[in-house]
């Protein structure tokens, strides 16, 4: 275990702006083969000198590998430098997802009609992603209907330069983004408004909170103790709204999206509020574990995610 390892918040992506702003235009300019030359030497050279992504990388697949022997992966080093590639192209694909490259024709959906159903009632909806696959592809979620509102909370500081950045490039107003510390009274007021006009709100659920590291559940994940985060899952109970969890795997070239029921609505009563709040994450920590099994290599959190 690599106990001293920072929290994942402290771990910043250096010159993330300007270099999303460079690689956008060469993946406008060039296409994908081209952005490769650029990015796999740079993902590479990442993958060298990065001891603590490195040692993640080989603890997560170590574990993988004895929860899901079929898999046929290990910790050794071939399949940690295959997982950094796996990010290499998840970053291309987002290029692709941030510049309104992909269409609806190169992906395929499923539980879309029981959402569509929601949304045409005018009924908002909650969406738990993660960080396994491409959580930015599903921009193309916005795209269902004419007029869906999306709106995605991350936690990067970053949040409004990456909507100026996106705009110059796909100047669609249907996806928002919007940068968050940690969920707030605030934060819960500006949703609920959003779920009343009917809009869709993501939210990732498998990181714990950047400020506040009481407000976690220790719950079962791939054969080991992790930690998640409550606060999703409380903002969930107070937007009173359906759940759905959200997952999108890049699977034979092909952007599948997953949208499965999770709850109707959420709800944690005072008295065992501890209990059904774990219980409630412990639900989703085992669904992200059965897509994670599907896709191993598109897991990208790049630390030590069981520290406990």
């Amino acid at each position: 275990m690599m106990k001293n390892t920072p929290h994942w918040a402290q771990m910043q992506e250096r010159g993330i702006v300007w270099g999303m702003r460079f690689l956008l235009r060469v993946y406008l300019l060039f296409g994908r083969g081209v952005l490769q030359v650029f990015l796999y030497p740079v993902v590479v050279y990442y993958w060298l000198v990065n001891k603590t992504a490195r040692a993640a990388s080989q603890a997560y697949l170590t574990r993988v590998s004895a929860f899901a022997p079929a898999l046929n992966l290990d910790g050794g080093l071939y399949c940690s430098y295959r997982h950094f590639i796996s990010f290499a192209n998840a970053l291309i694909d987002k290029l692709a997802a941030w510049s309104g490259s992909i269409t609806l024709a190169e992906v395929e959906y499923h539980g879309r009609d029981e959402l569509l159903s929601l949304i045409r009632q005018g009924q908002g909806v909650l969406l738990l992603g993660s960080h396994l696959g491409n959580l930015e592809v599903c921009r193309v979620i916005a795209y269902l209907e004419d007029d869906i509102r999306v709106t995605v909370l991350v936690h990067t500081k970053h949040a409004e330069k990456f909507n100026r950045v996106l705009n110059q490039y796909n100047h669609s107003s249907r996806l928002n983004l919007i940068q968050v510390s940690e969920i707030t009274a605030a934060t819960s007021m500006l949703l609920s408004d959003k779920i009343e006009q009917g809009e869709l709100v993501i939210i990732a659920a498998d990181r714990t909170p950047v400020s506040n590291q009481q407000r976690v559940s220790e719950v079962d994940f791939l054969g080991a103790r992790a930690l998640f985060p409550q606060g999703p899952f409380i903002l969930a109970a107070l937007l009173k709204c359906p759940v759905y969890t959200l997952f999108c795997l890049k699977q034979q070239g092909k952007y599948m999206i997953y949208l499965d029921h999770f709850s109707e609505t959420l709800k944690f009563p005072r008295k065992t509020r501890d209990q059904a709040l774990r219980s409630t994450i412990q639900q989703y920590a085992g669904r992200l574990q059965e897509y994670c099994i599907k896709e191993p290599l598109q897991w990208f959190n790049f630390f030590d995610f069981w520290r406990v």
